[in-house]
């Protein structure tokens, strides 16, 4: 297969719980892997792949991000933004600065990320912007407010996107994972929102509050954005959240 029939996309992210699982989906879908976080490369990423260390907080190393990109590739087929920062204590104890962040990380950086995305994605002729937005944009709890602010501005983004690139053949949707087992969710126990106890109890109160009973796997939310991403799945979906969270977000919590 020749570079312009193999498949382009890039990842934020890439290093987490969720973009591993979703950087080995579209590996093995054949696709060429851009992935960018601000941790160290890791061991299992694909070889033909480019792996880019940056901080997505900041508008300079976006840049360099495609930068890198264009020395690689005249064109993408999909962009997923993954990356996020999650501050876990209540509002009134967050400061400007830690808001700053997480808006800087999880918001910010994809109205950036797209700019530079767009000409790429439509030299492809079209294709996918995948947006990891959360549950906590349709339905919260305490002490996670500057994140939820974020996904949910993530979602108007999402929509606003959508439109404006739609005569461009290219696709804007967003994901929302709910209860996933990544490195995230763990260090967000912290809240006390899924009970006392050690890491395993405070699991399980969680897995008690989904539908089918169970935590999430990072690969059931990576096939979840190949499905999103990919043209031949999802060409009429645009502008939509897809909510995955084995149905947390369908019962009402007083019942």
């Amino acid at each position: 297969m020749t570079e312009k029939e193999t498949r382009m996309m890039l990842i934020t992210g890439a290093a987490g719980g969720i973009g591993q699982a979703t950087v080995k989906v579209f590996a093995d879908h054949g696709w060429r892997v851009f992935g960018v976080d601000r941790q160290p490369k890791y061991a299992e990423f694909p070889e033909n792949g480019v792996y880019i260390q940056a901080d997505i907080s900041l508008p300079e190393q976006i840049e360099g991000i495609y930068d890198q990109v264009k020395a690689e590739t005249d064109s993408l087929d999909a962009v997923v933004n993954n990356a996020a920062v999650q501050i876990t204590k209540p509002l009134v104890e967050t400061s400007a600065e830690e808001w700053d962040l997480v808006l800087a990380s999880n918001l910010r950086s994809v109205f950036l990320g797209a700019k530079l995305a767009y000409p790429l994605l439509k030299a492809r002729g079209g294709g996918a912007i995948v947006n990891t937005s959360s549950v906590h944009a349709v339905a919260t709890s305490a002490n996670i407010a500057a994140y939820a602010a974020s996904k949910g501005g993530l979602l108007a983004l999402t929509r606003a996107m959508a439109i404006e690139f739609a005569p461009d053949n290219i696709r804007v949707n967003a994901i929302l994972p709910g209860a996933v087992d990544t490195p995230m969710l763990r260090a967000g126990m912290n809240r006390g929102h899924a009970g006392s106890g050690d890491m395993q109890e405070r699991l399980d109160n969680l897995a008690r509050r989904t539908v089918n009973g169970r935590i999430g796997q990072p690969e059931e939310i990576g096939r979840s954005i190949y499905f999103l991403a990919d043209n031949t799945q999802s060409s009429f979906i645009t502008g939509q959240a897809l909510i995955v969270d084995g149905g947390a977000t369908a019962r009402l919590s007083t019942e």
